[in-house]
């Protein structure tokens, strides 16, 4: 049995080599000489000199040995449909996608911005822009108006591909109102918007831009686009992830180097064998929907579980008649999505045959010991938690299940790193390195970072710099912005966020754009917003808001209703995701006499710990007006 150790130590002391062996997963049409160029740091090019596709890798090469064998599963239990897709179909279906993309006027390098639901076309949007070397935005189902259009005049799309509507717990959401409102308010005007009709609402068309698929799909229906080679380095996708501004950060990733980072971590990681069938019930509008629902169980030629819907719709057993009927081998999920289950009946659980399933992976927040040990007992299987971020691509810390199987878990800690990644914890004032078990430091990254991560920021390199390698002082280390500890055995337990951004369900959120939003509203002079710890969630957003009157303090109906206002303009313009779970009306917000807010004081009080020092407060009666 392989030793995981001497693995990671490997691609660590030796990693051109290391790393050539991986590149071996995938096709390539010139495959590269050269691994690594790392010699403008922190800027990393991976396998600069090799060309290759995204596309040919997730289905073309498959087509000889497993044309008939199901690729993309289809299920809906917001609509009650399902279907199956066998590599062939859906490799007809993205040739069809491929050339309606060339019918619009999207080329090499172009970017279409896609806002659909989970949907298949969204599967067929992400891999035609793969094939045809154009560059995929992806933008989540639940965002508003307000959020499209900062990420429209971003990434300056040539083509959004869109939907009449999505179904979230039986409610339909309209995405062609929120699409059109995000177009007029954005400066960038994109050439057309193709429109999936599901017929669910009623959709709008502006003639001359709007398109419908449907007719399109006929017209090309016997449409060949060959795949386009690409430099591994060609940007693959644009995905915008929250920042402590409140402009969106476009996370750019390569084509190359994800794709041998994500073929590589399909069998080290999960274990993934051709022929498998992987359940990832997450979104693709997030990181784990990009990498673990559509491109990484499909490089490794195994079969992807779509899902439209709640864990508990029509009831908390439909996931797990999912694994029995599909015969699923991994899953991967959130803890708040197995939190939500656990307050269920055992019974949904029990009801299926789940001797298919090897093991449960979650991700997106801490896990806590009882929802670990609950899960892993009910399944019967091991249960692995990891820790990444958008701007990896692929997990940072977990066990690698497919090199040491028997690696042992300790539940509070995602594991260990991952071969590639030089991880360390650093003093976040004097920037010193952390050796001593225990200590609490800043996960940091020693560069350069390994295949798959983030090249840049798109059209912003000096952000990128600024942002993730200026932040640990006196070191050009990445800074993951979350604290943790290490053990003497080298497991990594994650405390939470540094800066500014709250995780809500695996959902990253940033305070200033939230604030942003609630002073926008004209009857609000300042808000503050902290993520406190919630038990199902992880964090949900606290909202700490000062009237511009004094009216909505003194008469409760005033401010019922100006708390009322700020949650719909908060919806209205980032998305029901974003809403605070609560809003607190306060006279003043506590700060440094320097005007800086102290969110970490404010956050300390509501979880009902101690503030810590407060000699730099302006007004020392402030922190008397926060309460959970």
């Amino acid at each position: 049995m392989a030793d995981y150790a001497a693995f990671y130590q490997r691609s660590l002391q030796d990693p051109d080599a290391f790393w050539r062996e991986e590149a071996a997963r995938i096709d390539w049409q010139k495959s590269p000489t050269r691994i690594c160029d790392a010699s403008r740091p922190p800027f990393v090019r991976w396998f600069p000199d090799g060309t290759t596709n995204l596309c040919h890798n997730a289905v073309d090469r498959h087509l000889p040995e497993r044309a008939d064998q199901p690729a993309l599963i289809w299920v809906s239990s917001e609509t009650g449909e399902e279907k199956t897709y066998t590599y062939a179909e859906l490799d007809r279906e993205v040739q069809r996608m491929a050339a309606i993309f060339f019918d619009l006027g999207v080329g090499l390098g172009d970017r279409v911005l896609i806002y659909l639901p989970m949907i298949p076309e969204a599967a067929f949007a992400m891999l035609a822009c793969a094939r045809i070397g154009a560059i995929h935005c992806v933008v989540f189902g639940g965002f508003a108006s307000g959020s499209l259009a900062s990420r429209i005049d971003d990434a300056r799309p040539t083509l959004v591909v869109s939907a009449d509507a999505g179904s979230r717990g039986g409610k339909v959401i309209p995405y062609k109102p929120l699409l059109d409102g995000a177009l007029a308010q954005a400066q960038h005007k994109p050439h057309a918007v193709l429109l999936v009709d599901r017929g669910l609402a009623p959709a709008a068309r502006v003639a001359g831009r709007d398109h419908d698929y449907t007719s399109l799909r006929e017209r090309h229906a016997q449409a060949e686009v060959l795949c386009a080679w690409v430099p591994a380095t060609h940007p693959g996708y644009v995905l915008y992830t929250s920042g402590t501004t409140g402009k969106p950060k476009g996370v750019q990733r390569d084509t190359g180097g994800y794709a041998v980072a994500l073929a590589a971590s399909m069998a080290h990681v999960f274990a993934g064998k051709p022929g498998d069938t992987f359940f990832c019930a997450s979104d693709i509008g997030w990181v784990v929907g990009h990498s673990y629902i559509l491109y990484g169980p499909l490089l490794a030629g195994m079969a992807t579980v779509m899902y439209e819907g709640l864990p508990i719709q029509p009831d908390a057993g439909v996931w797990w008649r999912l694994v029995e009927r599909h015969r699923v081998n991994v899953m991967f999920t959130s803890p708040t999505a197995i939190r939500i289950l656990k307050r269920h009946d055992l019974a949904h659980l029990k009801a299926s045959d789940l001797s298919s399933l090897r093991t449960l992976f979650l991700a997106g927040e801490p896990l806590d010991e009882p929802t670990a040990a609950w899960v892993a007992e009910s399944l019967g299987v091991p249960v692995t938690d990891n820790y990444w971020q958008t701007e990896t691509g692929w997990p940072i810390l977990t066990l690698a299940r497919g090199v040491q199987p028997d690696q042992p878990a300790k539940l509070g800690s995602p594991g260990v790193p991952l071969y590639g990644y030089r991880v360390g914890l650093f003093d976040d004032v004097t920037g010193e390195p952390l050796t001593e078990p225990g200590r609490k430091g800043v996960l940091g990254i020693e560069g350069p970072l390994p295949p798959g991560c983030l090249q840049t920021l798109w059209g912003n390199d000096a952000r990128f710099v600024s942002t993730y390698w200026q932040s640990i002082p006196g070191r050009q280390v990445y800074s993951t912005f979350d604290w943790a500890t290490r053990d003497a055995d080298g497991y990594y337990t994650i405390l939470g966020r540094t800066d500014d951004v709250l995780n809500v369900a695996g959902h990253r959120l940033g305070s200033r754009e939230i604030e942003e939003a609630i002073t926008g509203h004209p009857g609000v002079a300042e808000a503050a917003v902290v993520g406190v710890a919630d038990a199902d969630k992880g964090q949900v957003a606290v909202a700490f808001v000062v009237p511009r009157a004094a009216g909505p303090l003194e008469d409760a109906t005033q401010g019922e209703a100006l708390t009322a206002e700020i949650l719909a303009r908060v919806a209205a313009d980032l998305g029901p995701v974003a809403r605070p779970a609560r809003v607190v009306l306060v006279p003043v917000l506590p700060k440094t006499r320097s005007g800086k807010l102290l969110r970490r004081a404010i956050q300390a009080v509501c979880e009902g710990r101690d503030p810590g020092d407060l000699s730099t407060m302006e007004d020392a009666a402030a922190l008397q007006h926060i309460r959970p």
